[in-house]
């Protein structure tokens, strides 16, 4: 290995409103480790505060620091036919910056809902 090479990795983070979870894996798409809020804290209400995924994203700097990954892909989802992304996840790629990790870059790719499976009422409807 060179001494100027880096290694790369790929980290998703699915964040909804109940929960962050990150997944962080190599560019082949093997898994090196996975950290969710409930590992972190056992208080329901908090599993996708912002202030827990600074700590899901120190679980993911010591994956990293194993594997000696410097920089980092970032593929953040949310739920589908939500609003938006939830709050944990832009505290992860804020976090992973600070501690030094370069960031080549950040996509979303949330599902978007396309019609969906076929409504009750059958064919001409719900009749009152």
């Amino acid at each position: 290995m060179a001494k100027n090479e880096e290694n790369i990795g790929i980290l998703n983070i699915f964040a909804s409103y109940n929960n962050t979870i990150a997944v962080i894996t190599d560019l082949a798409g093997n898994t090196i480790g996975r950290v969710s809020g409930g590992q972190v804290t056992k208080h329901n209400r908090m599993k996708a505060n912002p202030t827990i995924a600074m700590f899901i994203a120190k679980r993911i700097q010591e994956f990293c620091r194993d594997y000696k990954i410097t920089s980092l892909y970032v593929q953040m989802k949310g739920q589908t036919g939500a609003a938006g992304i939830g709050p944990g996840a832009n505290a992860i790629v804020r976090t992973l910056t600070k501690e030094g990790f370069k960031i080549i870059s950040i996509a979303e790719t949330t599902s978007i809902p396309r019609g969906g499976p076929k409504k009750k009422g059958g064919r001409r409807g719900r009749r009152v």
